[in-house]
Formats: C-alpha cells, sequence, structure tokens
C-alpha cells in the first residue's frame, strides 16, 4: 500500500508540474518580424519575442524536416548571429542539441530574440531569397519556444525595397498582408510566405476562395488556369463530398527549367518552367502537378498515415503507408485531369502506360518492396546515389499502380458498384472527421476490403509486401484492356549506362544491374574515351549496328589512369509499353470500363 500511495502522490506531483508549466507556456505571447536588409545577399533577418513567460528556462527549436518532405534537412545550420535579450540585457543562449538552445530565464518574464537565416536553396520545400522575391518555407525560418507548439503567433513582415505583396494562406491581421496569425506552430510550419512582386490572380469556386501566385513570369493564361483549375478541384471535391478550406493559396515559380511540388494544409508551392504553358503537353504536365498537390488537400494533410501528425520536428516520421499518401495521390492526379475531359482517354491510357514502363524498367523492382520504399524513404528516396536505381523504387510509381490495380479490384468485385472512390471518402470521413485521427496500416486495408467485399491479404502479402511482379494484364481484362510490350521482339544490344547530359565528354553517371557494363565493370564516373577504336559521340547510339553476343573494346579514363575494358554485349531488356482494347469486351468489362474511365 505504501508503495501505491508514493506512486501516487508521485503522480499527482507531476501531473501538477505538468499541467502549471502548459499553462505558463500557454499564456506567452509569441510575435516575429521578418525583414531583408540583405535580400541580395540572400538574408533574411528574424526578430522574435515572448512576453508572458513564467517558467525558469526556456528552449528554442529549429525543425529538422518540413512535412511532406521526408528528410532530415537541418535547417538550424542555416541561422547565424543568434542573440537573445531581456530587459536590456544579454542572456546566454547554450546550444543542448543541433536544433535546441536552452535559456535560463527565472524572473525574466519577456525575451526578445534575434537571427539571421541564409536562404539559397531554389526548390519547393526550402527557402530562397535575392533581390526579387522572398520564399519563406517555414520550418526552416521560425524557431519555435519549446512545449509551445500549440501557442498562436504573428508575424510582420518588412518588405524589402519596392516589393509590395504578400501570398500566405496565413490569415491576415485586421486586413493588412504584411501581418498574418497562426493560431499554433503546427499551422505556421505548414503555411509557406511568399513575399515580392507576383503576379496574383483570385477565383472562387462554390464559395471557397482560391488565390494563384505567379512568380518569375511566363507564358501563362490566367483565365485559363482559372478555368481548369476549377474544374480539378470540383472533381476532387466530388470524391470526398466537401471542401475542408475556405481559402487556398497556389504559389507557383516559374523558372527557365523547373518541377515539383509540396503539399500543405491550406496551400501548395509549385515549380514550373516559365515557357512551358505554350504547348498543351507541357500544359497538361502543369495541370497534374497542380492536381496532384491539391489532392493532398485531403489525402495525407487530413486522411493520413497515423504518425503523420500531430508532428515531432525533432525526429523522423517513420510510416510504411507513403505509397498510399503519395502513389495513391499520384494516381488520382492523372484521373482527375481525364475526369475533367481536358484530354481524351488515349492521353489517360498512355500516362498509364508511361507509369507502367518506367516501374518495370527499373533493376530495383526486384529487390525493394513497396511498403519497405514508403519506410526508407528518410534514408533513401531524398538521397538518391548512383546505384539507387538498382536497389530501390519509387513509392509514387508503383504506389500509383497499385491504386490502379486496386480500383479495377473493387469496381469489378461489386460489379462496378463501387470504386476506390468510395474507399477515400469512407477513410477521410472514418478518420479524420470521426475519430480525429489518423489511420493504421491495417485499418486502410481494412477500408480497402470494405469494398472490394473480400480479404485483400495476397494482395497485400505479394504486391505491396513481397516482390511478386504486378499482373497487370489481369487487373486490365476486368475493364476489357491489355498492355503489349513493343519491344518485345527486339534483338538490340545494350550497353547498360547513364551519361551525363549536355556534356561533351561521357561522364558516366549510372551502370544497370545486369547489364553488359555491369557484368564487364565499367564504373560510375569513368570517361569513355571511345569504343572500338572510335571516338564516342556527343549523344545518340554509342554502339550502333552491335548485336548481343558482339565483343567490343571500351577506352576509358578511371582515376587519371587510361584502361582498355573488353565489353561483351548483352540484349537490351528495355520494355515499352501501351495499351490495347481485347476484342469484343462483355457487358461486365464495359460496366467496369465505364464506372473506371467516367465513360458513356
Amino acid at each position: 500500500m505504501k508503495k501505491i500511495e508514493l506512486k501516487v502522490i508521485l503522480f499527482l506531483t507531476i501531473l501538477f508540474y505538468m499541467t502549471t508549466t502548459t499553462s505558463a507556456a500557454t499564456a506567452a505571447s509569441i510575435s516575429y518580424s521578418i525583414s531583408f536588409p540583405e535580400a541580395q545577399a540572400h538574408y533574411v533577418d528574424v526578430e522574435m519575442k515572448i512576453t508572458g513567460l513564467k517558467q525558469n528556462s526556456l528552449e528554442l527549436k529549429m525543425p529538422v524536416w518540413t512535412p511532406g518532405s521526408y528528410l532530415v534537412r537541418e535547417f538550424a545550420k542555416n541561422i547565424e548571429s543568434l542573440n537573445v535579450t531581456a530587459d536590456g540585457k544579454t542572456l546566454a543562449a547554450t546550444k543542448t542539441r543541433k536544433n535546441i538552445w536552452n535559456l535560463k530565464i527565472t524572473g525574466v518574464s519577456s525575451v526578445t530574440v534575434t537571427y539571421r537565416v541564409y536562404a539559397f536553396e531554389i526548390s519547393v520545400r526550402t527557402s530562397f531569397i535575392d533581390n526579387k522575391y522572398a520564399f519563406l518555407s517555414s520550418p526552416d525560418i521560425f524557431l519555435y519556444p519549446g512545449n509551445m507548439l500549440n501557442s498562436p503567433a504573428t508575424i510582420h513582415i518588412k518588405p524589402y525595397k519596392k516589393w509590395d505583396k504578400v501570398t500566405s494562406s496565413l490569415e491576415k491581421v485586421n486586413g493588412d498582408q504584411f501581418t498574418r496569425y497562426s493560431p499554433n506552430f503546427d499551422i505556421l510550419f505548414d503555411s509557406p510566405i511568399e513575399v515580392g512582386n507576383q503576379e496574383v490572380f483570385n477565383f472562387d469556386v462554390d464559395g471557397v476562395a482560391y488565390e494563384v501566385a505567379m512568380t518569375g513570369g511566363g507564358t501563362y493564361d490566367d483565365e485559363r488556369i482559372k478555368q481548369d483549375f476549377t474544374k480539378i478541384i470540383r472533381e476532387q471535391v466530388a470524391i470526398f463530398g466537401e471542401n475542408p478550406n475556405k481559402h487556398y493559396t497556389f504559389i507557383v515559380h516559374n523558372y527557365l527549367k523547373g518541377g515539383g511540388g509540396l503539399e500543405h494544409l491550406s496551400s501548395t508551392v509549385l515549380g514550373a518552367s516559365r515557357d512551358a504553358y505554350s504547348t498543351e503537353k507541357n500544359y497538361q504536365s502543369f495541370l497534374s502537378l497542380a492536381s496532384h498537390e491539391h489532392f493532398h488537400l485531403w489525402n495525407v494533410k487530413r486522411l493520413r498515415p497515423i504518425i503523420l501528425g500531430p508532428f515531432d520536428y525533432d525526429n523522423e516520421a517513420y510510416t510504411t503507408n507513403l505509397w498510399i499518401a503519395e502513389g495513391f495521390t499520384a494516381y488520382y492526379q492523372d484521373v482527375i485531369v481525364h475526369r475533367t475531359k481536358l484530354y481524351p482517354t488515349d492521353n489517360f491510357l498512355a500516362l498509364m502506360a508511361a507509369q507502367i514502363s518506367a516501374l518495370e524498367n527499373q533493376p530495383g523492382l526486384k529487390v525493394q518492396t513497396l511498403s519497405a520504399s514508403s519506410y526508407d524513404a528518410w534514408i533513401k528516396a531524398y538521397r538518391p546515389n548512383e546505384n539507387s536505381n538498382n536497389t530501390g523504387i519509387s513509392y509514387y510509381t508503383k504506389g500509383a499502380l497499385v491504386g490502379l490495380l486496386l480500383d479495377l479490384e473493387i469496381i469489378n468485385d461489386s460489379k462496378g458498384k463501387h470504386a476506390l472512390d468510395d474507399v477515400m471518402k469512407y477513410m477521410y470521413t472514418e478518420y479524420y472527421k470521426v475519430k480525429k485521427r489518423g489511420y493504421t496500416d491495417a485499418e486502410f486495408k481494412l477500408g480497402l476490403e470494405k469494398f472490394a467485399g473480400k480479404k485483400l491479404t495476397d494482395f497485400y502479402n505479394n504486391y505491396i509486401n513481397g516482390l511478386t511482379p504486378l499482373p497487370y494484364n489481369k487487373y486490365l481484362a476486368y475493364a476489357g484492356y491489355k498492355i503489349t510490350d513493343s519491344l518485345a521482339n527486339s534483338n538490340n544490344a545494350e550497353l547498360g549506362i547513364t551519361r551525363l547530359e549536355k556534356v561533351a565528354r561521357l561522364i558516366v553517371t549510372g551502370v544497370s544491374r545486369g547489364s553488359a557494363a555491369w557484368v564487364d565493370g565499367i564504373n560510375v564516373n569513368d570517361e569513355i574515351l571511345s569504343i572500338d577504336g572510335v571516338p564516342v559521340p556527343e549523344k545518340g547510339d554509342l554502339i550502333p549496328g552491335k548485336k548481343p553476343g558482339d565483343k567490343i573494346m571500351v577506352k576509358l579514363v578511371r582515376d587519371g589512369l587510361t584502361l582498355d575494358l573488353p565489353i561483351k554485349l548483352l540484349k537490351s531488356n528495355r520494355q515499352k509499353f501501351k495499351f490495347e482494347e481485347l476484342p469484343n469486351p462483355t457487358t461486365e468489362q464495359l460496366t467496369v470500363r465505364k464506372k473506371w474511365l467516367k465513360v458513356n
């Protein structure tokens, strides 16, 4: 009894301490002032004020990663000149971890923290500043007080010189675009900020306000984008039954050559090529990217694997379900654009065939499972090396194709009554809205089985957790289609290397597993000088007229030494798939096709 009483007393003491600490923390007021006195040198100056403090110590923390991009990026490396003052006196800030500073603040009720951040990495997930604009990816800009993630914060932005616009999904304070409010740090870290002279245009979709900010110019047609975005948004809302936002923001960076996107709770950041809008193919790719990132509004930002929120910004968040979060989104990005009738069914089928070809031509398909590719994103997907193609796969690509097979499975098993759409809506409603949490792997499997009407254990064991080849034609036959390999009967020889593009010298950047180069010992970083005494061309076929079994002599330079390497050419195992209709489709197949492709 005494031991039990002691444990109870200890528990109550800890609970009291936690309660008083939390209440003290939540009583604090936090504000930031952002300025750009040296934007041309890629710096932002941050002043952070915290008032209403009642504790004896305070931790200042910087996230080590950003939600949606699964890599520890060590944002604290870009902080310099950190200084803390209270009542006009400097306080010591002791670094206790790579991203944490500790302050002793006994008797101090408010502190002012000033620091600079160097921002010169162009991507959708990292901050970039120059004299033209500032893109602030919040996790690598804002320090936050430990144990105060739920605290609100106000951000006041002082623009550089003639910058006149701020674009962000963060709410304006009293209508002032230069002053923004975040109810907590999870929202702040999920709300990028663009400052500059970007072109901004707006449109409304059934009562939800949309804003598009274009930086870097471009050949885009804003009226066409508004019309096409509206169609895409409505198709996505139709799946989930609601748009959970009152407003949503697209931030688009237009470069000479750009791409990529990153989703956020009420916004997204897209990279694009400024002149690519002029061609229909490239414009459709832009719409597909926008469709992908906007679909994340539901899938991953709200309907999510259970580990992906609330976030631990100090450590990785491992999940085996990125094939759902990203792969299903990659599937739906093109499904949605097709449903808008912005391009014909043949285009959609060609996109699916291209994804199948991309996956099947990756040697890592025989090495890494889909669930493992999700889990290892932190150490592999965002840290590729010269051998990555041989050892792994993309959970985007294979996840999208698994989504395709499951969609056809559900439609076929339910005789056209249900589809993957129904699973997505059910899981969104059940876990985000009702249970108010993420799902486990087992729970999503149950959701799929609910609409398939059968167990999917073998499917999971074979295609998600195993290395069994995906049986595309089994599932495509449900809709009266098949895929064929147009290269199946070819007898082409292949060396099996990749090279640096647009470089006169032939520098090997990759060697495919099982190829002639792999078997006979060509290495990454080798410079190939000639083949059979003929200097290698800057581009084009390296072995014209050669057949499998032919022997060639490759002269190369490795580590400064010249080497003659005999190579026996092997048959190319490249595949290129295309869709074909099965002859005389049955009524059942046409029912599945109509449900899948939304065609008459």
